[in-house]
């Protein structure tokens, strides 16, 4: 028995992963309409029961939107489809907010000139989610308020997950032999198994296998990079790892302004007792992104003095992974001890990163953003270290200000130091991290991490 076009979407689900393919709410369209020849009514009804649109980030660089003239230039069937859904739906919003045309101009698809692509993916879908608990919450009350008021049914949440089968199986095979011996091997199709490891948490002898596995995936990437990148580090070592995305909201940056107060605090206090500690940093970042490159160009110039300092003595290394990818995330992960997951709250969508870490054993150093809050929720106080502000605290500060950095900057001669450091040429030629120095005190330091970086230093000095 044959089955009609207008059961399309009980056979076929379309996902659109983030606003690049937003565009597929358009397309379906054009297909039902023009090929397949149905109305309006009867195509919008198959798309939005087809489509489905997950919102990765409320960063603006993935809330895209594209200039009309580009969309209607290149794709004018396109751009007549959704100038349609547009006209249509700004309509819709006329008569439910009493033709209150501030509210539609902010809520259309096309607005000043722009066409708006996670506008077009809510409107165009039968579910928008978000990718952790906290994610999902600020969509629905702050970044995307105005659409889950109009679609109160429409807005849920769908945590970010990884596979075991990559990220503990395939990565970390000893682990895996370990876990297999321990608790059988149910746990490879069912990872719910895993929770058994929990009746080992004082076994001794369990403990130390563990340790040896951990002591000898250090040591293995640690002749990774002496071999790709010849620097010498100790696999005695605290290994503490920082490798995602580089963006600024997820403050690599802050991690490295951390590690220049140490070296400072060495400087000053060469007999400093302090255990041995590597900082690596991996990550990749846009190829416009001015600001980013140049956080990257200050953690080498950082490693450059640090490394080859007499006076540190190896205490304190800094190593940037080069040409970060999954087969390099393989080594890194097995052999991390701590695990940086410090953006700014509320920023963080999800992370799937601070997830493989800790599957491999690293703590997680972090601050409550993402599915960090759901991992905090899972293992408990004496299982992470959580620091920094809190969402709300965060978005208070956007909403209120009240924020100055420069205030920071002379009330800490700590932070004094450091940021003159990135400028009067300590580092690299004088004006290199200008663009550093501007972005956390000329613009006010958008991400916060002169507030999170006072107490730190003051600990250290402590």
């Amino acid at each position: 028995m044959g089955h009609s076009i207008y059961d399309f979407h009980k056979y076929v689900a379309i996902h659109i992963n983030d606003t690049h393919p937003a565009l597929a709410v358009a397309e379906l369209m054009r297909i039902l309409i023009d090929d397949e020849g149905l109305s309006w009514e009867d195509a919008w009804y198959i798309t939005t029961k087809t489509i489905a649109y997950t919102n990765h980030t409320i960063m603006a660089e993935a809330l895209e939107k594209w200039p009309v003239e580009m969309i209607k230039n290149l794709l004018p069937r396109i751009y007549t489809i959704i100038e349609e859904i547009n006209r249509r739906f700004c309509q819709e919003l006329m008569q439910r907010y009493n033709n209150d045309w501030n509210k539609v101009d902010r809520m259309a698809i096309i607005s000043g000139g722009w066409v708006k692509m996670a506008n077009l993916a809510i409107v165009g879908s039968h579910s928008v989610n978000g990718v952790s608990k906290l994610h999902t919450e600020i969509l629905k009350n702050q970044e995307l308020k105005e659409f889950n008021e109009y679609y109160p049914d429409k807005f849920n949440n769908k945590t970010n997950g990884i596979t075991h089968r990559r990220w503990l199986i395939k990565a970390n095979p000893e682990l895996t032999t370990l876990i297999a011996n321990t608790i059988g091997c149910e746990f490879i199709k069912n990872p719910r198994e895993l929770i058994k490891l929990e009746d080992y948490k004082e076994d001794k002898a369990f403990l130390d296998k563990l340790a040896k596995i951990k002591y000898n995936n250090k040591v293995k990437l640690a002749d990774y990079i002496r071999r790709t990148q010849g620097i010498k580090i100790d696999p005695n070592s605290i290994f503490d790892v920082q490798s995602k995305r580089l963006h600024a909201y997820k403050r690599q940056l802050l991690n490295i302004l951390h590690v220049i107060n140490l070296y400072n605090e060495l400087i000053d206090n060469p007999n400093m007792d302090i255990v041995p500690h590597t900082f690596i940093f991996s990550a990749k970042a846009a190829p416009g992104y001015y600001l980013a490159k140049k956080i990257i160009k200050l953690i080498n110039s950082v490693g450059e003095k640090v490394n080859n300092d007499p006076i540190v003595n190896n205490r304190i290394k800094v190593v940037f992974a080069e040409n970060y990818n999954v087969s390099l995330a393989e080594k890194l992960i097995p052999s991390a001890e701590i695990s940086e997951q410090i953006s700014t709250a509320s920023k963080e969508a999800s992370g799937t990163g601070n997830m493989k870490f800790m599957m491999n054993g690293a703590i997680t150093l972090g601050t409550l953003d993402g599915a960090n809050v759901e991992i905090y929720e899972e293992v408990g106080d004496e299982n992470i270290i959580i620091f920094g502000m809190t969402s709300e605290e965060v978005i208070n500060y956007y909403k209120n200000g009240g924020y100055h950095s420069w205030d920071l900057y002379y009330q800490d001669r700590r932070l004094t130091r450091i940021l003159n450091e990135l400028d009067d040429g300590y580092f690299a030629p004088r004006g290199e991290f200008r663009e550093i120095f501007n972005h956390l005190l000329t613009y006010n330091d958008e991400f916060l991490y002169l507030r999170i970086l006072t107490p730190i230093v003051k600990h250290i000095k402590g």
